[in-house]
Formats: C-alpha cells, structure tokens, sequence
C-alpha cells in the first residue's frame, strides 16, 4: 500500500519531520503517482489518498476530476472539517451557510458564509460515475470501516468523504468532547446524508433514527453562535432548516 497525503492538518500531525506515524509507504505528494506505478507495471499497489476538504473541494479538484475520470485505481479519502482549519479557519468551498470562519465574518445583513455558493463534492464524484462513492462521518466508525474495507475490494477511482468536526475551528461548546455528538447530529437533522453509490446511482442511504431539529446542532457551535445571540434569527435558521429538508426528500433519510 502507498498513502498519499496532500498538505493539511493529518500530514501535519502524523509527519513531524523527520518522524512519522505512518506504518505503510507515505507520501507527501501530488496525486499522481498512480500512474507511474501503472507505468513500472505493479498492478499488486494500492493506493490511498487523503485531504482536507480545502485540499478536495478547492485546490485539488482539478486533479481530482482527472483522476475520476481516467477511473484510476485509487481510494480518495477526503477528511471534511468544512473550512480551511490548519492555516486558521478560513472558508472553503466545503463551508455551510452562515458559519462564522475568519474570512466570512459574522458582520452586516447576511451573517457569515453566504447561501448558494460551494460545492457538493459527493454529488461531482458521482457524475463522473466512478464505481465508488460513499460519505460517513466520525460518530460512526464501524460505518466508516466498513465502506473502507468495501471500496478497498473494488478497483478503480473510488470517492469516501468523511465529516469530521473540528472542536476548534467549530467552536463546539464542550471543545474535543461534543465532536462524536456534532458529528451524530449532522446526520440525524438531514444536513449530513450518508450514502452510498455505484456508477453514479445511490445503492444505500443510511436514515435517520431520531431526526433532530437544526437547531440543536447549530446551539453546539460557536460558529453559529450569531444565529442565536443578541436575538434569534429565525429566518437563517429557517433557510438552513429548508436545506436539510431538501436532503431528507432527496435522499429518502426518513422512513415513512
């Protein structure tokens, strides 16, 4: 196995030079590497790489869509904390509407990042009809290890994108010990569906047990804080509502 890392918060944390946690061949690369081992004709490889949503969704998805298209035989991992975390919470294409970050302020009559604008990087994985795309969050690891175990039996490009809260960047009230809890309701209010798709089209949809309102997770993060305090916003927190709604709808998350 060759891991390949692009620049973010787990290349940072796992490879202080000249250290490394990583077990396995690592590299801190561009992603094309897949071909040059297709190249030498060592077909036994393979090949997982990992980033951040802002190394996904932002700088690396022109490389990204080459690689889904080409279908080259590599895992794609991207590890969502929805901004740009490791050079101080700046927004990124993966940011929702309304978080605070450092570059969408909570100032004036639209209050932090803006509605209609990002990327639904699931969904662009999914119109390249690449033989695997799934989505998971961290409150959920048996979930998570088995649609890794899943991809890693498939050949070809393959797309799981991961929700994984950042107790800093989110600003979550209890810090590191709300994140299983951020992460859990993301899913249950809709806003987070977790999918499964081949070739484009879902083949499982994980729905939800207790649907939660929005509120309850936007209460738990300081990002959302001006949502909420001097007085409630009822209409922003109205149209974040109306988005989970749609997922709900979309993906079917609710049984009747």
């Amino acid at each position: 196995m060759v891991v390949v890392n692009a620049t973010g918060c787990l290349e940072v944390f796992s490879t202080p030079y000249p250290e490394t946690s990583w077990r396995v061949a690592w590299l801190h690369s561009l992603f094309g590497n897949a071909a040059a081992l297709r190249a030498q004709g060592r077909d036994e490889v393979r090949v997982v790489a990992q980033a951040g949503d802002g190394g996904t969704v932002d700088i690396g998805l022109g490389c990204l869509s080459g690689m889904f298209e080409r279908n080259d035989d590599v895992l794609f991992i991207c590890y969502d904390n929805e901004g740009y975390m490791n050079t101080g919470v700046q927004r990124s294409a993966a940011t929702p509407p309304a978080a605070r970050t450092t570059t969408t302020p909570a100032v004036g009559p639209q209050p932090g990042n803006r509605f209609g604008q990002g990327k639904d990087l699931p969904a662009i994985a999914m119109a390249h009809r690449i033989p695997y795309v799934a989505t998971a969050t961290v409150a959920e690891l048996r979930d998570l290890e088995s649609k890794v175990d899943y991809a890693m039996s498939l050949h070809g490009a393959r797309y799981l994108h991961v929700l994984v809260p950042c107790p800093l960047g989110w600003a979550s009230a209890s810090a590191s010990a709300d994140t299983i809890r951020v992460a859990r309701l993301a899913k249950e209010t809709g806003l987070f569906p977790v999918f499964e798709a081949e070739h484009g089209e879902v083949t499982h949809v994980s729905t939800i047990r207790r649907r939660a309102p929005v509120e309850e997770y936007l209460r738990l993060q300081g990002r959302y804080k001006h949502l909420f305090e001097p007085v409630l916003n009822t209409d922003v927190i109205g149209a974040i509502a109306d988005e989970a709604q749609r997922n709900i709808e979309r993906f079917g998350l609710v049984t009747p």
